[in-house]
């Protein structure tokens, strides 16, 4: 097998976990969203967990991408 196919390869299986972090995402927004119409008085309190959230799922895909630059490119 040639080098330029494995890095192709190994990129592609690097970047798999993005299909997490947008189901992810979407749990995490739906979730809000649903706990907001249910007490839209705590709107104050679930809104900074749900950034805080977002942020580390976010965070994940970056690594992901990361990772998998740094095969393709290296």
């Amino acid at each position: 097998m040639e080098i330029d196919a494995a890095k192709m390869i190994g990129s592609g299986l690097a970047v798999i976990g993005l299909g997490g972090v947008g189901a992810g995402i979407g749990s995490i927004f739906s979730s809000l969203i649903s706990s907001i119409a249910r007490n839209p008085a705590s709107r104050g309190q679930v809104f900074g967990l749900a950034m805080l959230g977002f942020a580390l799922v976010e965070a994940v895909a970056l690594y992901a991408l990361l990772i998998s630059f740094l095969i393709l490119f290296t």
